[in-house]
């Protein structure tokens, strides 16, 4: 029997959870595009049922979120009638659903950590997508957590970590904005967090575990304390030393609006589940000494 079953195959907290669950022998399974479409429920069902598994983690995700702004009914296929479908066979074949969310449901206005009960309001195509994603999956399957987090990079894809990697070794000096806050958050430390999550689900005796919870990394930084963070780590082993312009977000206009304050509050998570986040800089070096390690 397949003990957990993953929507989505190439993303960054699919290939986590692929590793992750490797290293402890956890019974896992993923599935993605040719093989299981979200826009395709009667075969996606099949593959599920096949599957046998215990319970579903949605990672599957349209994540372009400049695009969304001008492709809206591909961002809305994917995030929310795709969640609402895949919800409807969990339903259908009473399995658990654990879905993954973004800080970007939330406007960014202020400065305190968005809580699990405040009010959603995207600011952006793509955050308006994934706010009508989580609330299909509420009002259609009663067993469901919905895991939102923030800013996910990893050793995997594409993602800020590499990115900033890439510049630091072709330019010796980037613009990074500094007035957005949030957390960057390991997609391998979502994969922990979503086995953990999982593990209660499989152990609980009422719904205390069920509902939306927040999960990042802990602390708080800009996009430019991270890349100082990345580049740091890169002088320290290569002895070039690279020259970091903090920039607002006026300097870098993009499509889709960004919110300033993407930071969540994980206490719930903590205090529910017993989940506490590891700090920010920690799992960045890590990635970073990883990623520099395989000459990636």
């Amino acid at each position: 029997m397949t003990q957990l079953l993953c929507i989505g195959k190439s993303g960054q907290v699919a290939r986590a959870l692929q590793e992750r669950c490797a290293a402890r022998a956890i019974a896992f399974k993923s599935i993605g595009r040719p093989e299981a479409d979200l826009c395709e429920p009667i075969a996606l069902k099949a593959k599920i049922e096949a599957a046998t598994p215990q319970i579903v983690i949605n990672a599957a995700a349209y994540t372009q979120v400049d695009q969304a702004e001008s492709d809206q009914d591909a961002a809305y296929a994917v995030n929310a009638e795709g969640p609402k479908q895949l919800a409807e066979i969990c339903a259908a074949l009473d399995l658990p659903l654990i879905h993954i969310s973004t800080d970007y449901v939330f406007d960014g206005s202020g400065t305190a950590p968005f809580q699990e009960t405040d009010t959603p309001a995207p600011l952006n195509a793509y955050g308006a997508s994934k706010l009508a994603g989580e609330e299909h999956v509420r009002n259609t399957l009663p067993e469901h957590v919905i895991l939102r987090t923030s800013w996910v990079y990893s050793p995997f894809g594409a993602n800020f970590v590499k990115t900033m990697l890439r510049l630091a070794k072709a330019r010796g000096e980037v613009s990074v904005v500094d007035d957005q806050m949030g957390c960057p958050t390991s997609a391998l430390d979502i994969a922990d967090a979503i086995i953990e999550v999982s593990n209660f689900l499989l152990m609980r005796t009422d719904g205390r575990e069920l509902g939306t919870f927040h999960f990042t990394a802990r602390g708080e930084a800009s996009w430019a304390d991270v890349a100082a963070e990345i580049f740091d780590v890169y002088e320290a082993r290569t002895g070039c030393k690279i020259v970091l312009n903090r920039i607002p977000s006026s300097d870098y206009p993009t499509p889709a609006a960004r919110p300033l304050n993407s930071r969540l509050d994980t206490r719930k998570i903590t205090d529910t589940l017993g989940i506490v986040p590891r700090p920010w800089r920690e799992s960045v070096r890590e990635t970073v000494n990883r990623l520099m390690d395989e000459g990636s």
